[in-house]
């Protein structure tokens, strides 16, 4: 741990991803408290106010606070991101660990299936699957996401898994007489940990941006504010046409800050993880 937190305090990459990814996880904790108003979507004021005292941010074509709705809006990111980025990684290593280390049978089907998911594009999965719900709520749009982001970090995983299965310390633990999946958890898994951070990281970015995808196309959640419906209802009512910069840019500036910020941060921890690649 301390060697990580050396290495780490030298990475200038961690540290400005770090830095830009805690101060919008700050704002998006005490904004609702800084704002005036608790509802994102209730009539406050006149319409196309720009920034003041009163509006931080301005307001809408309907008189909204987009400062309330900036901050609720980042909560929603992040939401989306840790629990459908979250998922995604989770069914990932199990399916992952499960092939790699069984083999088989087993193996082949599961990449099969893995397979399928990734000839299919995404998108286009996750609009059809979006369509069809009368509800979509923030958690519906984070599962849906979870659901079809994995495979991409199963075959990474499975790789991985076959790689060190073939390895003393696990053929020892096998003669050991540990089962399975204590095998997998105390000896693959700990050994694989800097990568499953790291893969962890891109499915919350990659989480993100199809959520944002969903939202700007009018099939993101039918309820609340996100920094893509933000987007979406500031193109519908002609904002930059208008001139309206305060509606589309600080979600747009938001959503492409925080999303350099965790690849920053993934680029940092391989730096740090990997010797040959550290700075010195």
């Amino acid at each position: 741990m301390k060697e990580f937190v050396h290495f780490a305090l030298k990475n200038t990459k961690f540290k400005i991803g770090l830095v830009i990814l805690l101060f919008f996880i700050i704002l998006a904790i005490i904004g609702p408290y800084i704002s005036h108003y608790k509802d994102p979507l209730e009539y406050v004021s006149m319409s196309n106010l720009p920034p003041s005292r009163e509006n931080l941010l301005g307001t809408t074509t309907f008189g909204q606070d987009v400062f309330t709705q900036f901050v609720y809006g980042l909560r929603s990111t992040f939401f989306i991101g840790l629990f459908g980025g979250g998922l995604a990684t989770i069914i990932g290593l199990l399916i992952g660990f499960i092939a790699g280390y069984k083999g088989g049978l087993l193996d082949d089907l599961l990449m099969m299936l893995t397979n399928i998911l990734i000839v299919i594009p995404t998108l286009a999965l996750l609009i059809i699957i979006a369509a069809y719900l009368p509800y979509r709520g923030i958690g519906i749009q984070s599962v849906i996401i979870g659901l079809t982001a994995w495979p991409w970090t199963a075959r990474a995983v499975r790789a991985q898994t076959l790689s060190l299965k073939s390895k003393e310390f696990v053929n020892l633990a096998k003669i050991t007489a540990l089962r399975p999946l204590k095998i997998v958890l105390e000896e693959i898994a700990p050994n694989m940990m800097s990568y499953v951070v790291m893969v962890f990281i891109l499915q919350f970015a990659g989480a993100i941006l199809a959520a944002v995808g969903l939202d700007f196309i009018g099939l993101g959640p039918t309820r609340g504010i996100s920094l893509g419906l933000m987007l979406q209802y500031s193109v519908l009512w002609n904002a930059i046409q208008l001139g309206i910069w305060w509606w589309f840019v600080p979600p747009g500036l938001a959503i492409t800050m925080i999303v350099s910020s965790l690849y920053f941060l993934n680029i940092g921890l391989d730096e740090i993880f990997n010797p040959r690649l550290r700075e010195e």
